[in-house]
């Protein structure tokens, strides 16, 4: 029976996590009693995000080497891809007067710009897709983010109250410590010292089990973000509309663009492009664009992770079934 239950959650963890998340949240907020506790508990997630994105990234270039690290043709395309439908919804909205339907663009312009989730290489390793690879993409497409919002925003929204070196300081400030840091940790160690790189090679797999806490954890702020702004039920339909619409796009055009360079580029150009930094985007909402946009990172948080569980399902079947 025991483990019956243990592969039952090992099998489903994705869904575990992102129903825990949002129980948890709900049951805070119908139960008063928790109220006074809110913002220590708020605190403690926001610092537990950073901690367990450095230590799954960590994990992950703990097993690449700096030269598996390559710019293939796929990457420059859906990179193009992305910028080239940021620039021209931004443009879209910049031409549009202020009212929900201008939001609803600014919602699919951030969810086409949102750079790659740092969990992408923990499902694409699981899937068969090259983890390498998807690191690659990480670090292009949150470079063109860095420049690119900066740029942009401000045509959109003109009382943007940042300057593009103050845009850009900001960004990087939330960039540079999850991305570069665990990369150059690892590096070190590797270079430095073997034994110790070799030992955290033995626990390489914890990356998927820090990733379903972190899921845990976004989706109690995505729960909240969701009570907090007190939308109307058109409203939050058409922002979860967008946002799928987004969502299955991206993961569309990334498997349709990898797949003549073979299956394995197909999985991971399609997590690379699909699979975002969902609490970055809530941030790039909040921070740059109005309250209301970052609601969209939260649907999206929803609709990537449900294609991960039916991804990762089929390829839990396809397996068995080969085994069989």
């Amino acid at each position: 029976m025991v483990n019956k239950v243990l592969t039952f959650v090992k099998n489903w963890t994705l869904p575990i996590s992102m129903l825990t998340g949002i129980l948890i949240y709900i049951i805070y907020y119908v139960t008063p009693a928790l109220h006074p506790f809110g913002a220590t508990g708020y605190t403690f997630v926001t610092k537990a995000q950073p901690v367990l994105i450095f230590m799954m990234l960590f994990l992950q270039f703990n097993r690449v080497s700096p030269h598996d690290l390559k710019i293939t043709w796929w990457h420059i395309i859906l990179m193009l891809v992305q910028c080239v439908a940021f620039v021209a919804l931004a443009l879209v909205a910049a031409m549009m007067e202020m009212g929900f339907a201008k939001i609803i663009v600014e919602c699919a312009m951030l969810c086409m710009i949102c750079p790659t989730a740092t969990a992408a290489g923990v499902v694409t390793g699981k899937l068969g897709g090259s983890v390498a690879h998807t690191m690659s993409y990480v670090v292009l497409i949150n470079c063109a983010v860095s420049l690119l919002i900066p740029a942009i925003v401000p045509l959109v929204e003109s009382n943007a109250h940042f300057t593009f070196i103050q845009s850009f300081w900001l960004i990087l400030k939330k960039v540079f410590p999850l991305l570069i840091m665990p990369c150059i940790t690892a590096w070190i160690i590797r270079y430095g010292f073997r034994k110790v790189q070799i030992f955290f090679m033995r626990y390489a797999d914890m990356a998927f089990y820090f990733w379903s806490v972190g899921l845990m954890l976004a989706l109690i702020v995505t729960t909240r973000q969701f009570i907090r702004r007190n939308m109307t039920l058109v409203d939050a339909v058409a922002i979860g509309l967008a946002s799928f619409a987004t969502c299955a796009f991206q993961f569309w055009i990334g498997r349709r663009v990898g797949r003549p360079y073979g299956h394995s580029e197909s999985v991971t150009a399609g997590q690379a492009c699909g699979q975002k930094n969902t609490m970055f985007m809530i941030w790039l909402g909040y921070t740059f664009l109005t309250p209301e946009t970052s609601v969209a990172g939260g649907f999206y948080s929803i609709w990537h992770n449900l294609v991960n569980s039916y991804e990762l399902y089929r390829a839990r079947k396809k397996a068995e079934k080969e085994a069989a």
